[in-house]
């Protein structure tokens, strides 16, 4: 007897509803399609801010402990950035004060200034190099950057202007951190702004040149040349 009443009382809840007009099912299909999306997208937004606050705050706690580690560092080389005859100069007086520091400046001034520049500040010749295979900040680095790892250098001073040094930071973190070594950033004072404005897509875009330069061992001008003699 209950399973009959049971298969009964389905029976007439489902005539009920296929008496229902067909208007008045679509209306209740329609107050409850909304809502179950809405919720699936305030769902879907609210996973996406956590992600990015939490992608956020590592990256900050990534670069403040960057910061803090750089001060306990006592590198035993200096990578000077040219670009402006300043640095040459600060390098020289640099070099004055720790004469057991091995200044390399790369693409700077011409040579027979920056050899006028040390000799005027009588800093021993072996103990400043010139390089001049850089054509920009990005090979700033990769060309010196075997060099300073089949030497076994570890940590380095980077030496360059103190509008230029957030981008020169964001490529030394890149190039200099694919071969373990650290740097301590210091930026040269100066009063007159750059002939040609750093700005943050500078800063990406050399960032992203960065990355390819690790993972094909081309920097993009290498790749346009390469391009260009193969066309």
């Amino acid at each position: 007897m209950g399973i009959e009443r049971a298969l009964r009382r389905k029976k007439n809840s489902t005539s009920a509803l296929a008496s229902q007009p067909r208007h008045n099912r679509s209306k209740l299909s329609l107050k409850t399609g909304p809502y179950k999306s809405t919720a699936i997208v305030k769902s879907t937004l609210s996973v996406l801010m956590w992600t990015t606050l939490l992608s956020l705050t590592t990256l900050l706690a990534s670069l403040a402990y960057i910061r803090y580690q750089q001060q306990f560092l006592t590198p035993s080389v200096a990578l000077v950035l040219g670009g402006a005859p300043e640095r040459e100069r600060f390098a020289a007086q640099f070099a004055k004060t720790h004469p057991t520091v091995e200044i390399w400046v790369s693409s700077g001034s011409n040579p027979e200034y920056a050899q006028w520049v040390f000799d005027e500040a009588r800093v021993p010749v072996e103990q400043w190099h010139l390089d001049y295979r850089a054509v920009d900040t990005v090979t700033n680095f990769t060309t010196l950057v075997d060099e300073l790892e089949t030497r076994n250098v570890g940590e380095i001073y980077l030496i360059t202007s103190d509008y230029h040094m957030r981008r020169a930071s964001v490529i030394a973190q890149i190039v200099l951190g694919s071969r373990g070594i650290n740097f301590k950033p210091i930026a040269i004072p100066t009063e007159q702004s750059p002939e040609r404005p750093e700005t943050m897509l500078r800063e990406v875009r050399d960032g992203a040149r960065s990355i390819l330069w690790v993972v094909t061992g081309k920097t993009g001008s290498e790749w346009k040349a390469l391009l260009k003699d193969k066309s």
